[in-house]
């Protein structure tokens, strides 16, 4: 029955990494209160060290991505910053609207934020907002590498458990 629930929470957990809320590290402290709940039969302390550095390079992982599509756009480093700071915000901006909110926000955040960065360089309006559209594509590839890397951290704490 508890590895049903440990499941289940882990199930809950990746479906909160879409919405920009903090899924991976629900999962880590699912596995550590498991790991006390069931003693003996539990996820080891090795095991919830892995998920802890693998929800770690996935959040570095989520930070970096939108600024390097950014600048692989032809954009400059001060749109990736743009893009990563508008990500930011605009999570916490979407926060008040239900369920998609702050993945919506962040997404929008992502654009607007290397857009402007960019054009406060002067660039032109085109240009900026191609470098503005690789944002939004990383901050994407982001999200899909985000969730799949806490697709491993499930799998792991599952077979961890068993």
């Amino acid at each position: 029955m508890s590895l049903v629930l440990l499941i289940a929470a882990l199930v809950l957990s990746l479906l909160l990494v879409p919405l920009g809320l903090p899924g991976l590290w629900v999962m880590v402290a699912a596995a550590l209160a498991y790991s006390y709940a069931v003693p003996g039969g539990g996820i080891g302390l090795g095991s919830v060290v892995v998920a802890f550095a693998i929800a770690l390079v996935a959040e570095l992982l989520e930070f970096a991505l939108a600024g390097r599509y950014a600048r692989r756009y032809g954009g400059s480093r001060r749109a990736g910053w743009g893009a990563v700071l508008g990500g930011i915000v605009g999570a916490i901006v979407g926060v008040p609207i239900p369920v998609i909110g702050s993945m919506i926000g962040a997404f929008a955040g992502a654009f607007l934020g290397a857009l402007l960065f960019e054009l406060t360089l002067g660039t032109r309006a085109g240009a900026a907002t191609r470098v503005a559209t690789g944002a939004l594509l990383g901050r994407i590839t982001a999200v899909v590498l985000k969730v799949a890397l806490g697709m491993v951290i499930a799998v792991w704490l599952v077979f961890a458990a068993m």
